[in-house]
């Protein structure tokens, strides 16, 4: 009986002719030269069609190629392997007395498909995970093997590329010295005189989440680095016991709250890296606008949130500092992301998704590359300056479109 391969979520049931888990570099050279349309999975956390390779396309998983993670303490990076995924490739690095700048508010998604998808964390300061790459390492359409390297001309196309220009193999990162964090949680924010520049500047990452069931938030994270100035926030009361983002949920699995200090790996993210989630019970979309319009942005969404409220568990608002990648949704921008986790109902959902994007859209807003978005490809490709500075790279690395699929080419405009 063939195997049936889901997302995380189960709303998404991958079609390829074949699955592969190649045991090594070779194997995986000679499978992609042989074959017609390769699509890679990572780790299964995107809510789309972007890792579909269609039925005549062979889905190609890393997770048997090893998980090498090679780090230079000297030069303070580390090279990681292409199937690796946060919680593991955190907890080495700290083990040299380094760290990421910053993590994903789940660790246990992959370092590949996290930056290949534009995937980031929280901070005024922080780009998005993608900001550390320093050297891409591909293989290509014909089995090559290529290596691009930050202050190349391509390379800004070579990081958040969608799966479009070959197999990741691994990725090298910038790294910095280790520092511990302390996590803190407010309640009752309310979104009436909203200072959003200060309240986004008040931690080294701050997340705002709502249920947009009345105006304003329920609860606002601040990891604060030690080695940073305290935390002074007025505008809300501390929590008095430890929270989940999600109203009603158990904090057990959450990373630890009230100050107490811990490694930066084990307090950025949201949840604890032991903690293995089930296959998700739920979809997510999420828009990154321009900073300035943070205010605007959330008054929009207030006015719907009768709309809104019914169909979502959660929405976490995050602030991402600008990049250059091509592809990247912070490109050329600070922003802020709106990221909305919605009851696992596709119907119910993607009507409201439109209503969302139709209130966003004045602001400009780029749809996450790996959620659910119904924003028109035309529309997408639009705001993107660079995109056809990528569709070059991408003809030009896989002048046969093999790591092109429906999703890409719809982006590409193909």
């Amino acid at each position: 009986m063939a195997e049936t391969l889901t997302n995380w979520a189960g709303n998404i049931t991958y079609t390829p002719k074949e699955l592969h888990r190649p045991h090594s570099l070779d194997a995986l050279r000679a499978l992609v030269a042989q074959s017609a349309k390769v699509r890679v999975l990572g780790s299964g956390h995107s809510f789309n069609q972007i890792a579909e390779p269609g039925g005549d396309g062979v889905l190609l998983s890393l997770t048997a190629l090893g998980q090498e993670i090679d780090v230079d303490t000297a030069a303070r990076t580390v090279r990681v392997g292409g199937g690796v995924r946060y919680a593991e490739l955190a907890r080495v690095v700290q083990r040299h007395g380094l760290a990421l700048h910053n993590m994903a508010s789940l660790p246990h998604i992959s370092v590949a498909g996290s930056v290949a998808t534009g995937t980031h964390g929280s901070g005024v300061g922080n780009g998005p995970l993608s900001a550390v790459v320093r050297e891409v390492e591909l293989v290509t359409a014909d089995g090559e093997t290529v290596t691009i390297t930050r202050g190349e001309d391509r390379f800004d196309g070579a990081v958040t590329s969608l799966g479009a220009l070959g197999v990741v193999t691994a990725l090298t990162l910038d790294l910095e010295p280790d520092f511990e964090v302390e996590q803190y949680v407010f309640t009752e924010l309310p979104l009436e005189g909203l200072d959003f520049e200060s309240v986004a500047g008040s931690a080294y990452s701050v997340s705002l989440f709502t249920d947009w069931r009345g105006p304003g938030f329920g609860q606002v994270w601040l990891k604060r680095r030690t080695d940073q100035l305290p935390v002074d926030f007025p505008w809300a009361a501390p929590a008095t016991e430890a929270m989940h983002p999600v109203p009603g949920m158990p904090a057990v699995n959450c990373t630890e709250q009230f100050g107490v200090p811990g490694p930066w790996h084990e307090r950025l993210p949201h949840f604890r890296a032991e903690f293995t989630p089930s296959s998700g019970e739920e979809l997510q979309s999420e828009y990154l606008v321009p900073r300035p319009y943070a205010v605007d942005a959330l008054r929009s969404l207030d006015a719907i949130r009768d709309v809104i409220a019914p169909v979502l568990q959660i929405c976490e608002v995050r602030t991402i500092a600008a990049d250059t990648q091509w592809l990247s949704p912070a490109q050329g921008r600070d922003s802020v992301a709106f990221h909305f986790t919605w009851v696992a109902d596709t119907e119910l959902v993607l009507p409201v998704v439109r209503r969302v994007e139709a209130v966003l859209n004045p602001f400009g807003p780029r749809p996450h590359w790996g959620k659910v978005f119904a924003v028109p490809a035309e529309v997408v490709r639009g705001r993107y300056p660079r995109l056809e500075d990528f569709r070059a790279l991408a003809v030009s690395l896989d002048p046969s479109a093999k790591f092109t699929n429906a999703f890409v080419r719809e982006v590409l405009g193909d």
